[in-house]
């Protein structure tokens, strides 16, 4: 059966003829055209042609210049093309480099062949999305507060791209619609991105926003808490393990890596990963394959990286703490979520979606904010950002007979002093003492914020798992 639509094209930039004639044979035997250059002078010419390429793949050196400027031109001048680098084995800078200059991925050389083919189908799906979205998308279908094409230039919003941005990220400041401009941006890359932020600002719904709308969606989103895992357990979770392979491996396991394979890994709170385990998880996100614990062989595996902290990792990696090679192959593009102080305008929305919700859930009436509850919570000092939002909602709700809710409901002043307070320092006690108290009073209202959840109570403190159990057992608090 042929097909009345003619077949994608791809431009092959490289200057060695035997890499052209593999990629030539390797992209024809997947139904494309291609067209080669063997430097930027010819890709020039060809684009400018005005061919319609469906992805581009070039080389990093070339002998009339580099490819990160072919990169470059394309990101200005075709917006709409992907373009993937082919590196030099173990050149993670010049990996980096073309991602961040606006490279949808790359290959190493030698080309692994299985590698190439994922990306290119990836890179297809994508472009084919664009296409759809450029034809069918009509200006008017787009709320009046999102802006007509992402940064970059890029095809336009499609109606359920700016429907998912709206309803996930609520709120109309300019903070909450640049995180959507690049969200939208990055959905179309591959590149890893670093998200940054606060506790409670919504790390893992911008994780699951990048996938939703990119070319995976249709594959897994797995998401894990590396503070939560212990050490001991790490290479088990993250790659997998054969039955036997250790005392009580019983049977044989899917690591996280193969479970999120084809789709996207979020890691959350990455700072929080020993020495030994960065370096294996760099290795495998170099290599794009693993062993399973008790394996021979390797595994090929196709996994975009998202990780998040709320701890700065640059002081870290100056500490010796994290590994500067896996933070620069982690924070190839970094996305900064806004604390809800710098998008108090927003509260509003935010709380009244957020009482709808909770009512829905619960089976209840919606119970609206009285005006002077809304005052105080535009005025409130949110240390624990939208999910405190949710928290002080649900607890008002919970405890509130009232048809309406309003600012005593709230109970925020009882908040405000359990974070604020701090003890006093009598004359005739020793600094041990005073730091073991204020220990004890930070760990107390971590727990009453995390509504006595442990892991949630650990994440909010930055600290793992493991540490807060052992400094709970220090001060006694069950």
């Amino acid at each position: 059966m042929t097909s009345t639509n003619p077949a994608p094209r791809v431009l092959v930039v490289d200057d060695e003829p035997d890499l052209r004639e593999l990629l030539d044979i390797t992209l024809s035997r997947m139904g494309l055209t291609v067209d080669s250059a063997e430097n930027l002078a010819v890709a020039r010419r060809l684009l400018a042609a005005g061919t319609s390429y469906a992805l581009c793949l070039t080389d990093m050196r070339l002998p009339d210049g580099n490819g990160l400027n072919l990169i470059k031109e394309i990101s200005r001048d075709h917006p709409d093309l992907p373009v993937a680098m082919i590196t030099a084995y173990g050149k993670v800078e010049d990996a980096v480099n073309a991602l961040k200059h606006g490279a949808f991925d790359f290959v190493s050389k030698p080309v692994d062949l299985a590698v190439l083919r994922n990306l290119v189908r990836t890179a297809l799906k994508m472009h084919e999305d664009d296409r759809e979205r450029a034809e069918t998308t009509p200006s008017e279908a787009l709320e009046p507060t999102q802006d007509r094409r992402p940064e970059g230039g890029r095809a336009p919003i499609s109606e359920r791209e700016n429907r998912l941005l709206t309803e996930r990220l609520i709120g109309t400041s300019e903070a909450i619609r640049k995180v959507r401009r690049t969200i939208s941006k990055l959905a179309r890359s591959q590149a890893p991105v670093m998200i940054t932020g606060a506790s409670g600002t919504g790390k893992e719904l911008a994780a699951r926003l990048i996938h939703d709308l990119g070319p995976r969606a249709e594959e897994p989103f797995v998401a894990v808490n590396c503070g939560a895992i212990p050490p001991e357990l790490m290479e088990s979770e993250f790659f997998g393990h054969l039955r036997g392979s250790f005392t009580g491996a019983d049977s044989d396991k899917s690591g996280l890596f193969a479970a999120a394979n084809g789709g996207t890994l979020f890691l959350d709170e990455v700072a929080d990963l020993p020495l030994a385990m960065q370096v294996k998880l760099l290795r495998v996100i170099q290599e794009k394959q693993l062993r399973p614990i008790g394996a021979n062989s390797e595994t090929r595996i196709d996994v975009r990286i998202v990780s998040a902290s709320h701890k700065p990792l640059k002081p870290l990696v100056e500490a010796g703490d994290f590994r500067h090679d896996l933070y620069y192959r982690l924070n190839v593009i970094e996305l900064h979520m806004p604390a809800l102080s710098e998008r108090a305008e927003d509260i509003r929305l935010l709380a009244e979606h957020f009482l709808n919700s909770i009512a829905e859930q619960w089976n209840e009436s919606p119970r609206p904010l009285e005006p002077d509850a809304l005052a105080a919570l535009t005025a409130h000092r949110f240390a624990g950002n939208v999910r405190e939002l949710i928290n002080i909602l649900q607890r008002a709700i919970t405890l509130t007979e009232a048809p309406s809710i309003g600012a005593a409901d709230l109970s925020m002043d009882q908040t405000d002093h359990d974070t604020a307070a701090q003890p006093a320092r009598p004359k005739d006690r020793n600094l041990d003492d005073y730091i073991g108290d204020i220990e004890r009073q930070v760990l107390e209202n971590a727990l009453r914020e995390a509504r006595y959840n442990k892991t949630e109570a650990a994440r909010q403190l930055g600290i793992t798992f493991r540490s807060l159990r052992y400094k709970l057992k220090k001060h006694g608090i069950d």
